[in-house]
């Protein structure tokens, strides 16, 4: 794998249903989770780099994700989806979750927080 039309629509999924009563995951928990995956090319964490475009959050602590890459030729195309499935999937109050990759829109540096452009040197 390694070009967009090869990963589109991968889906990756980790974790197991939470037992009911189980106290859900905040956000900010689901956002620092995010924060501790990195793209191998790049010293900034994904979720800094705009790469995650939805956060969907379900009552039964279940998590559905939408990201890209930078590139569609990422090299890791194939396989960060599952990265970021298994790093949310460890956050307690986190039931399954579903990441899916999508090229669609394109990412660009305007998706990046201020701290990131920071560590990149982009002003």
């Amino acid at each position: 794998m390694g070009d967009g039309e090869d990963t589109e629509g991968l889906t990756a999924r980790a974790g197991e249903a939470l037992p009911k009563g189980t106290p859900l995951a905040n956000r900010e928990k689901i956002e620092e989770a995010l924060r501790s995956v990195y793209d191998p090319e790049i010293p900034v964490n994904i979720y800094d780099l705009g790469l995650i475009y939805e956060i969907d959050q379900k009552d039964d602590g279940a998590v559905s994700l939408l990201m890209t890459l930078t590139a569609p030729a990422c090299p890791v195309a194939g396989e960060m989806p599952y990265q970021v499935a298994e790093a949310v999937a460890k956050t307690d109050g986190v039931g399954e979750v579903e990441v899916t990759l999508t090229w669609d829109p394109p990412w660009d540096k305007e998706r990046m927080t201020e701290d990131a452009r920071l560590a990149l040197g982009i002003f």
